[in-house]
């Protein structure tokens, strides 16, 4: 997020940009604390702040190199530090400490994100990490950093690559540079987006290396630039003064602005329509906007610098900053899930009130005195009130005990966080239990259905069970791997079918990533045969569309009498404590009901083959004793 500027002449400010931030953080913070509420695309509103910043820093730069001949690469650099630096260590110590507190889940990946935020590298981190941003990654306690990240490293290059453009002659052929590499940036993420995505398992994690990348999410700030370099350009001429002009430029800005909220309103798909096309269209309506709020006496302007907006936006970046750490910390404390899980709407409201709270204080006791007088300037303050009696120095040591608290806070929820969730700690246990416990071919004969007679085939929710299901079926061939859909599994059973490795009896749990069609279940069917009976376990998860798998497979299986519905989502809802943190992956004795729903399904299924076989008996019958009285000659006794 660009934060505002330190404290210049009044020449240096432009109308309507504290404004543009209020709103686009409001789009942030809606989206992410009320996700149930109308902004179901608010994640847009990071595009606008990237439009913002690719236009602020480089209008500062050029009107530097205006005024002074050159620009101070150390000396900008420096005031990126001052401001955005005590605000980001002051969120790291303070949530890590909490989540140190709270222990559990939250502290996975704990160092690697610290390391990620305070190098500025928080999005290669992610990316390197596998995370899904828009999935199932929701205790991730800094992942809104990925956006400062892109902007730090921006911050960092660009001001080099800004003297290099200058040695241009025209504006024009600045503008078409900087153009073209923002194209390049967009089509790069189209590109990605349509060929890195061709598994369903691997959409998630793609988007996320897309949204997070900044080679492809660049064009925001690049467009930002070019329109610093065009308003550069043009602000001067006399015709900008013109009163329809202004009152044009108005319009313009107030029909851009509510473009934007309408974008943020429309609920935005994994597909190119919204990487980068929602994108574009956010990062081009900000773009409209900024001119017009920057136009010469434009009413638009002063609209958006009303005090409330003002406020907000001079404390655009620190809400930012604290809003999502909060949230997950609160949500964590409060039903122990993360905030993919749906929470209640007051939640995300007491979140927003101590997100509020925090940045107020961080911005007057910690942001703004950095601000004034630097870090050696805040260092010698602090030396000063030690030295000092009564009410400033009982402050001053005040400050210095909570920080040292906090950095050993942080040092020990890094220090103590595991090395994997617990939901990844029951898949691991599910993978140790099958490599110790290899598929028999024949056990001794009992009642029911065998293990030596099932074939099991899922995702992780079946490899979190296997412990139970290789207890109660002892010999059981489970196929399970972890993100895998049911759009896989006709090629997988064909194979083992093909290797002479499918039993009578088939169990497939693949409702748990992602939708499921009528078409996949068929082919299923065709995979397996005829004289097989195919087991369908439903699925149970905090996502969208598990109403929709598990209505598809009850519809499914009453219209076909070889397939049963295993319904381990009614078995397992009134037992939420037996499934690990992410409320998905069921520990051992989870995997016990598991095993417990496909038993009583393989038994239903084992009644219907009874039943289908006397039925055919009797048809068989039927059909013999049809065929006899057919060739029986004419006055021979009727049969009894």
């Amino acid at each position: 997020m660009i934060p505002h500027e330190s404290p210049t002449p009044p020449r240096a400010r432009f109308a309507g940009l504290d404004g543009l931030r209020a709103i686009a953080v409001a789009l942030v913070v809606v989206y992410h604390l009320f996700p149930g509420w109308w902004v179901r695309g608010g994640f847009i509103g990071v595009d606008v702040f990237f439009v913002i910043s690719g236009f602020l820093i480089t209008s500062l730069l050029l009107r530097e190199k205006s005024d002074t001949g050159r620009i101070g690469l150390v000396a900008f650099w420096r005031r990126r530090a001052r401001r955005l630096l005590p605000a980001l260590a002051l969120v790291l110590v303070v949530a890590a400490s909490a989540a140190w507190m709270l222990g559990g889940d939250i502290l996975v990946g704990l160092g690697r994100q610290l390391l990620g935020a305070v190098t500025f590298s928080y999005n290669w981190a992610s990316i390197s990490a596998g995370a899904d941003y828009f999935g199932a990654d929701g205790s991730e306690l800094f992942r809104n950093l990925w956006s400062l990240a892109v902007e730090e490293q921006f911050y960092l290059v660009w001001p080099v690559l800004l003297l290099l453009l200058l040695l241009l002659p025209r504006t024009w052929m600045r503008v078409a540079v900087v153009g073209a590499l923002g194209a390049a940036s967009a089509g790069w993420m189209t590109a990605l987006v349509i060929t890195g995505g061709a598994t369903p398992a691997s959409v998630g994690a793609e988007i996320t290396r897309v949204y997070f990348g900044t080679d492809t999410h660049a064009f925001g700030l690049l467009l930002g630039v070019a329109v610093a370099f065009l308003w550069r350009a043009v602000s001067q001429r006399e015709w900008v003064q013109r009163a329809a002009v202004r009152r044009g430029a108005a319009a313009v800005g107030i029909v851009a602005t509510v473009g934007l909220i309408a974008v943020a309103t429309v609920p935005q798909g994994q597909t190119i329509a919204t990487f980068p096309g929602a994108l574009l269209a956010a990062s081009g309506l900000s773009a409209v906007a900024i001119v017009a709020g920057c136009w010469p006496g434009s009413v638009f302007g002063r609209v958006l610098d009303a005090a409330p907006l003002r406020w907000l936006g001079n404390r655009s970046y620190g809400l930012y900053l604290w809003h999502w750490p909060v949230l997950v910390l609160l949500v964590a404390a409060v039903q122990e899930t993360g905030p993919d899980r749906p929470f209640p709407a007051w939640l995300g409201a007491v979140a927003l009130a101590i997100a509020l709270v925090a940045t107020e204080a961080s911005y007057r006791f910690c942001e703004m005195p950095v601000r004034r007088l630097g870090f050696r300037g805040s260092i010698r303050a602090l030396g000063a009130g030690l030295r000092s009696g009564g009410r400033r120095r009982a402050a001053v040591v005040a400050a210095v005990a909570a920080s040292v608290a906090l950095l050993a806070g942080t040092v020990a929820g890094v220090v103590s966080a595991p090395a994997v969730s617990s939901g990844e700690a029951v898949v691991e246990a599910g993978m140790a239990a099958l490599r110790d416990n290899p598929p028999a071919e024949r056990i001794p004969a009992g009642p029911g259905v065998t293990g030596d007679q099932i074939t099991a085939v899922g995702d992780s929710v079946m490899l979190a069970s296997a412990p139970g299901l290789l207890a109660r079926f002892p010999g059981i061939h489970v196929d399970a791997a972890v993100s895998r859909s049911m759009y896989a599994a006709p090629g997988i059973l064909r194979d083992l079918a093909a290797a002479g490795q499918l039993r009578p009896y088939v169990v497939v749990a693949l409702g748990t990533n992602g939708a499921i069609s009528e078409r996949s279940l068929d082919s299923i069917l065709d995979a397996i045969g005829p004289d097989r009976q195919l087991v369908l376990v439903n699925a149970f998860a905090p996502r969208d569309w598990i109403a929709g798998v598990n209505t598809e497979l009850s519809e499914y299986a009453r219209t076909h009498p070889t397939v049963q519905v295993a319904d381990w989502a009614e078995a397992i809802a009134p037992h939420p404590d037996l499934l690990a943190g992410d409320h998905i992956h069921p520990g051992e004795a989870g995997g016990r009901v598991f095993a417990d729903a496909v038993a009583d399904a393989l038994e239903q299924a084992q009644r219907a083959q009874a039943r289908s076989a006397e039925f055919a008996e009797q048809r068989r019958f039927a059909q013999e004793l049809r065929q006899e009285q057919l060739f029986q000659p004419p006055g021979a006794p009727h049969p009894s």
